[in-house]
């Protein structure tokens, strides 16, 4: 084997990792948005984990990038430690399929039927379909993804074997692999190359190439294919860095489970070995032969282990100790950028809680303009500066999600998020400001005239209410309940019209002060400015559920006219009387409401 030789399989290696990644990357996009529900269906029945560890594995095509998925799945708390064990072992199953693929590169035969099965002879005819699918069909790109993914992963395989092919006459490498033999010596080899690799897929797909020249017997392949197991789980070790404490345990399960695993089918192999003298031991192994070792030991290993998760669970825990030092926004982990779908649900969750928060924080806000309380003052400032933490860490968070190859769902998803979260971090402000209002109120003593104490009271009700439904229509997503905002965002508006000329009225009279004037004015600014965004919120639910974008301005024109108006006229009518300030305010262009858009921009997106 000379230097070009070198190059070749270089170049073959290469082709045959970006391959498998081509693959991997657009088999799950397409199953993708189907992998969420199956999380959720996920319970604590272990064999149903071992299944979905297979399932997923078998889709990405390497145990390495299942495991870390699933370090990212418990650090964001979307899956217990138990359920990984059992997904962990799954996908030590999952990942013999690629052996197996792998394997029909051996298929010897000059039978047509059987030569169709030859990866030399299949594989450019999808790689055409797939390029011819890429070019022309936008929706079948994922598809073709997977066919050129394949075709490549196989012409790397083909070039790898074509390389390595002289290896059976060369006495220095015959003499290499024969240390291997010694199983101390083959684990370590196999571990090392295959955490060079950072996959177990593509260290087995190198011995395979080799065994197809006949240069290496089962008794060298054996130890290999063992240390392969171990070094696969490097990539999860390395992962798990930075993790919390029961994202460590799930690298720990995974490097202690095949340790275990080996040392076992190695001793017991050899004691057999020893006493049975298998015949096939010296004999040169093929790429059919390792794909059986390969899945003999892993379903051997999960047989075997398979009684005993609750000590792999406790042997866990004994060997990565409780991290106390909790992280709000561990959620948004980066090892789920590898599966979108869940990364932008993560992302809803964060935001459903930044919701929440908001929310609540505004409406002590208004409580304290009856009572004030330091410390309630205290807990809405630290509110305010934990939804600004939510926005920043949400919003990076969210441009990285943005860079990957999303679903048309999971895009309109994230779209609507990066446009709502920068209105509950508004709300959140101006609950700030609300205290503010409060605080002065309670410094210089000032009473409200019993008109004024009405209407400001009626006008806090409204915008309770608005904001309710707000947070609720986001949290559930309930476009019906979206649809309530807008009308009474507009009574909302006539309310605050309402108060300030009643009090140029007062101020006419005598009955109030420039002074309160000021305080009223900073009071129904917050208000009216909080119900816009809820209008906003509440339009981007509706739009981007409906029509897959955000546009403020085509929501309120269709308000004017057909069902959806008439459902608007009938709320608005409601709402009208509902938080009327007196006899005259039903009056007041009742019947033609102001259909404008909310009073604030949309946020520019992050």
């Amino acid at each position: 084997m000379n230097v070009y030789n070198a190059f070749s399989l270089l170049g073959g290696l290469a082709l045959f990792l970006f391959g498998m990644q081509l693959m991997g990357e657009s088999l799950e996009k397409r199953a993708g948005t189907r992998l969420k529900p199956i999380l959720e269906q996920l319970t604590k029945s272990p064999i149903k984990g071992v299944l979905l560890g297979a399932g997923v594995t078998a889709i990405m095509q390497s145990s390495s990038a299942t495991t870390v998925m699933t370090v990212g799945f418990v650090n964001s708390g979307i899956m217990t430690l138990r359920q990984a064990i059992s997904v962990v072992m799954g996908a030590n199953i999952g990942t013999t399929i690629t052996a197996w693929l792998l394997s029909l590169t051996g298929i010897q035969s000059s039978n047509f039927w059987v030569s169709l099965f030859k990866p030399a002879t299949f594989s450019p005819l999808l790689a055409f379909v797939g390029i011819v699918m890429h070019l022309t069909s936008r929706r079948k790109k994922d598809l073709a993804g997977i066919l050129i993914g394949f075709a490549i992963l196989m012409f790397g395989m083909g070039q790898m074997s074509d390389a390595v092919s002289g290896l059976a006459k060369d006495q220095g490498f015959i003499s290499l692999v024969t240390l291997f033999s010694n199983p101390v010596l083959g684990v370590l080899v196999g571990a090392f190359v295959t955490a060079v690799l950072q996959s177990s897929s593509a260290s087995v797909g190198v011995l395979q190439a080799i065994a197809n020249t006949g240069a290496i017997s089962y008794a060298s392949a054996l130890p290999i294919i063992m240390g392969q197991n171990i070094g696969t789980c490097v990539t999860a070790i390395i992962s798990a860095i930075g993790a919390n404490s029961n994202a460590k345990r799930v690298a720990a399960v995974h490097l202690i489970f095949n340790l275990i695993g080996t040392l076992v089918f190695l001793a017991l192999f050899y004691l057999f070995n020893a006493l049975f003298r298998f015949a096939f031991v010296n004999h040169a192994a093929s790429a059919f032969g390792i794909a059986i070792i390969h899945t003999v030991f892993n379903v051997f290993t999960v047989t075997l282990l398979f009684p005993f998760m609750d000590k792999l669970e406790w042997l866990a825990r004994r060997t990565v100790h409780e991290d106390k030092r909790g992280e709000r926004f561990v959620v948004l982990d980066d090892r789920l950028l590898a599966t979108p779908s869940i990364a932008v649900e993560q992302c809803r969750k964060l935001s459903c809680e930044m919701a929440t928060i908001a929310g609540d924080a505004f409406l002590d806000a208004m409580q304290l303009l009856d009572r004030f309380d330091h410390k309630k003052a205290e807990a809405i400032a630290d509110a305010e500066s934990q939804i600004d933490m939510y926005e920043d860490k949400l919003g990076e968070y969210m441009v990285k999600v943005g860079t990957r190859q999303l679903s048309d769902r999971d895009g309109r998803e994230l779209s609507k998020l990066l446009h709502i979260i920068g209105d509950f971090e508004r709300i959140s402000d101006h609950a700030v400001n609300l205290v503010e209002v409060a605080d002065e109120i309670n410094r210089k003593k000032i009473q409200f005239s019993p008109a004024a104490q009405h209407e400001t009271r009626v006008m806090r009700e409204a915008v309770s209410e608005c904001l309710r439904i707000t947070v609720d229509a986001f949290v559930k997503n309930d476009l019906a309940m979206a649809e309530q905002v807008e009308p009474l965002e507009q009574v909302v508006d006539l309310l605050r019209s309402q108060i300030k000329a009643a009090h140029i009225d007062r101020l006419k009279t005598g009955c109030c002060t420039i002074e309160l004037g000021f305080v009223l004015s900073d009071f129904l600014t917050n208000l009216e400015r909080v119900s816009d965004h809820c209008s906003n919120i509440a339009t981007s639910v509706i739009e981007t559920e409906r029509h897959g974008s955000v546009d403020a301005h085509e929501y309120v024109k269709s308000l004017s006219h057909g069902e959806a108006g008439e459902r608007f006229q009938q709320m608005h009518l409601a709402y009208l009387e509902k938080y009327a300030l007196g006899p005259l305010s039903l009056s007041m262009n009742a019947s033609e409401p102001a259909l404008e858009s909310g009073g604030d921009a949309q946020p520019a997106l992050p």
